[in-house]
């Protein structure tokens, strides 16, 4: 019996199913909710990789892509923002925080983000728990050893670089991005090797472009050797460094080799062919009456085309084209999507100054308190986003996502029963919905989407049957 049959085999007998046939027909005709996602990942995805794997990939990293991102983010602005997309057990993601730690002397200065996600909860909860065995340093350098504790059930990862990597679920097949509610916007790295390789062809151009819109600006992304092609990544630049080849972000429309410093390699960058968390409670204070804005001055048809032109992806372009037209008036709507262009675009700083500038033009506007909060929670003030989503929710109580990141808040410092008391406001607002209902501020996430990941993180069902049957 093959590694796949005995995976479904496995699968088959959770689902229910008596026999294997039975159960990939179903699989086959029926859409699958998230449990059952969970279930079928748990036994037929690969968790083999070990700290360091392909270290060509670091080494490049390492030697060109950071550095550069250091010196570009010296100032004020010290940022670094990476993905591990389809992380397993957790090697890749801690490898990239051990790197850091290793290259940035002023680390604790700087505001590292490192989202690692997968499709395993099985996986996510092994790479939570930052637990080794020796196997997983095979081929690895002997110097990352420091970065472990010895322990009797194996080696453990050390706190300061453990806190550095926030574990996530998330189905690139299915799930939300870029979008600011998963953090997956921005992104200056990305790594998903060895994942499309799974996806058909025409699902693997999706994910493609879809991690080509978390990018910013000159953003790398990183695949497999095996999953390098001009069809997938027409939109990227490909950038060709010794033994790898690493996608940049559309930095330019011509063909040209880039020279760098004698102590570099010259590397060639081909154009590839286009083809078709809460504390005590906070005092919230409001203003009394409302400051009206004034008039918006941007006409709607213009409004449109800037609004296509973020939907695309071209953030920079937003960002010129509205800073001009917003710097004269008061349009608050316009604001907002700066707002929200910088933040994809991955300057924070920006993108909070515009969203305080509208809200101190419409403070009563409960999606501004709620962008507000995630940009504040990005530059880690959690506090004053914490404060932000409590407006959020006074203006307007059947607000979803404010009480689902509060809802995250409490979780994520440990308030389980808090965490679930604010889930439970969520359920109660989202049976008012059709689960097909795309809800406000989500970029895309459906009700019935929601309800699956909070009934996944409670770790009951809640009633609903996982297998419709």
């Amino acid at each position: 019996m093959n590694d796949l049959e005995n995976g479904i085999r496995h699968a088959a007998a959770e689902y229910g199913f008596k026999d294997i046939e039975t159960c990939i027909k179903w699989l086959v005709t029926s859409p699958l909710t998230r449990q059952e996602v969970e279930i079928l990942a748990s036994h037929l995805t690969i968790g083999e990789t070990y700290f360091f794997r392909e270290i060509k990939y670091f080494e490049i990293l390492e030697k060109h892509i950071i550095p550069e991102l250091i010196r570009s983010r010296s100032g004020n602005e010290k940022y670094i923002r990476i993905w591990s997309a389809g992380c397993a057990t957790g090697e890749e993601p801690y490898s990239i925080a051990i790197l850091l730690d290793k290259m940035i002397p002023d680390l604790k200065e700087w505001n590292i983000t490192i989202l690692a996600t997968d499709i395993n909860p099985h996986f996510l909860r092994k790479a939570q728990d930052g637990l080794y065995s020796e196997w997983s340093f095979r081929g690895s350098p002997s110097w990352i050893r420091k970065y472990f504790t010895r322990t009797k059930e194996g080696f453990s990862i050390l706190p300061e670089i453990k806190k550095m990597v926030t574990f996530s679920y998330h189905n690139l097949a299915e799930d939300a991005y870029p979008t600011l509610l998963n953090n997956t916007n921005g992104m200056d790295i990305i790594l998903c090797r060895n994942v499309l390789m799974y996806f058909s062809q025409e699902r693997a151009k999706q994910v493609a472009q879809a991690l080509y819109l978390c990018l910013v600006d000159n953003g790398w992304l990183a695949v497999s050797p095996v999953e390098t092609s001009h069809v997938l990544f027409s939109q990227f630049a490909a950038i060709n460094f010794p033994d790898a080849i690493f996608y940049k972000k559309d930095i330019s429309k011509s063909q040209r080799i880039e020279e760098f410093p004698e102590d570099n390699p010259v590397q060639k960058e081909i154009r590839t062919a286009p083809i078709g968390l809460v504390p005590e409670q906070i005092i919230i204070a409001v203003p009394e009456k409302k400051i009206e804005p004034k008039e918006e001055k941007i006409p709607g048809s213009e409004y449109n085309e800037v609004m296509a032109l973020y939907v695309q992806g071209k953030y920079m372009r937003v960002t010129e084209i509205l800073t001009d037209l917003v710097s004269h008036d008061n349009d608050t709507k316009a604001m907002i999507l700066l707002s929200k262009a910088y933040a994809n675009y991955g300057k924070s700083a920006q993108a909070l100054e515009w969203c305080e500038k509208a809200l101190a033009i419409d403070s009563l506007d409960s999606c501004s308190h709620y962008l507000h909060s995630i940009i504040l929670q990005e530059r880690g003030h959690v506090e004053e986003a914490i404060k932000s989503l409590k407006r959020a929710i006074y203006l307007d109580q059947d607000f979803v996502l404010a009480h689902f990141a509060l809802g995250n808040f409490c979780r994520q410092i440990g308030k389980i029963k808090e965490s679930n008391r604010h889930f439970e406001n969520v359920l109660a607002l989202l049976g008012k919905r059709r689960n097909d209902e795309i809800l406000p501020e989500s970029e895309g996430i459906t009700a019935g989407r929601l309800f699956e990941i909070i009934t996944t993180m409670k770790g009951k069902e809640m009633g609903h049957d996982i297998t419709g049957r």
